[in-house]
């Protein structure tokens, strides 16, 4: 009979209280129109990027939007990993245009800038007043979140991920009236990502569906969530990959992106993404590629916790594999198949540079949810793993 290790068998108390109707399925973005009738609004901020302009999903999104009786203004500025000053210039907008609606449309950039926006446009101040969580006193906007990206789960989650402009700290401003009323999630629509963003984005997924598994705040739902996130994801890597328009694996994809959202949304996530905030933020290397880079020695770092290992072998048994070496070797592959540097260096960073990120990685918030105590020695010694 296999022994559980002690921590396993304790199920803590918790509470679920969905927000986001999911609507999945190739062609769903069509029922937009639908939803913003349902959602009471008709003037609509569209927020969204210079690139869904370009490829036409902008315009086919304002299209359903006026057929179905909407005033449409769009916002496409949207930049990747949005500051203080990309909220207040969609606010602007927003502001003078009275908007009673917002549909986000793109990658975790865009839905962060809709979400930033609908805090200051309904409860006024500035990002920083909202950081943490819970800190907004009045209702929001409806949000109709349509991700072309397979990567934040964004659509699925709670918060706003804003930058300030000047210190580039990051701030999580998490509340549930923040949360999409609606994620519809197209597979069709992530056909136009382009290679680099889809491999970066992949792994910004699997870090998702991993971390989410083995954080301290983490329970029987959230590893529900993980656990099928991590098996989508994981099967239909290599072959969104391989097969830029095989529509099912982009769904799969997708699918997983979004179940890895509300995994989080439910459990936080640990050590990789904290020390891949600072990376981005001083060194600009993309998110996902960041913490792609820095899992597989997270995953072995938190092996040595024999609760940690048992839930990692979970999620290695779920695509064929056995122990927590073997999930950490499959994650060191995906950077490989996604043809991402596995090295500090090869992105320019030297050993001088590690102790002041290994400082900043410390104070991220979730740090503080990683199965293992880390603080800036241990953040150091990350680093140096993989320079």
């Amino acid at each position: 009979m296999t022994s559980i290790p002690p921590g396993l068998t304790e199920l803590p108390a918790f509470e679920y209280a969905p927000r986001t109707r999911l609507v999945f399925g190739a062609g769903s973005v069509a029922r937009v129109g639908d939803f913003a009738r349902e959602s009471g609004g008709n003037r609509v901020l569209l927020v969204t990027d210079p690139g869904l302009v370009k490829v036409g999903h902008a315009g086919r999104i304002r299209e359903l939007l006026v057929q179905a009786g909407m005033t449409v203004t769009t916002f496409d500025r949207v930049r990747e990993n949005p500051t203080t000053r990309d909220v207040d210039d969609c606010l602007q907008i927003a502001r003078e245009n009275r908007v009673d609606l917002i549909v986000g449309l793109g990658g975790g950039s865009s839905m962060d800038t809709a979400k930033g926006c609908n805090f200051l446009l309904t409860n006024g101040g500035q990002m920083k007043d909202y950081w943490g969580v819970g800190k907004a006193t009045q209702p929001m906007l409806p949000l109709i979140a349509i991700p072309t990206t397979a990567g934040t789960g964004s659509e699925c989650q709670s918060a706003a991920l804003i930058a300030d402009e000047a210190t580039h700290q990051k701030m999580a401003c998490l509340d549930p009236k923040a949360a999409a009323r609606v994620a519809l999630l197209d597979p069709e629509l992530t056909l136009s990502q382009p290679p680099r963003v889809t491999a970066c984005t992949g792994l910004d997924a699997l870090a998702h569906a991993v971390e989410s598994a083995v954080t301290t705040r983490r329970n029987p739902l959230s590893q529900a969530y993980s656990r099928e996130a991590f098996r989508l994801c994981a099967g239909a890597f290599d072959a969104v990959l391989q097969g830029p328009t095989d529509v099912a694996a982009r769904g799969r994809m997708l699918l997983g992106a979004a179940l890895a959202g509300t995994a989080i949304e439910n459990s936080m996530l640990g050590a990789a993404h904290a020390a891949a905030n600072p990376l981005t933020a001083h060194f600009n290397i993309v998110h996902g590629q960041a913490v792609g880079m820095l899992l597989p020695a997270v995953v072995r770092l938190n092996g040595a916790d024999p609760v940690s290992a048992a839930l990692y072998r979970e999620l290695a048994r779920s695509i064929g594999l056995s122990s927590v070496g073997d999930l950490a070797d499959f994650l060191s592959q995906a950077l490989r198949t996604a043809g991402v540097p596995e090295s500090l260096a090869q992105c320019g960073l030297q050993e001088k540079d590690l102790g002041g990120l290994a400082e900043e990685a410390a104070r991220q918030w979730t740090a503080r949810f990683n199965p293992v105590p880390v603080d800036a020695s241990s953040f150091a010694e990350l680093y140096r793993t993989i320079l």
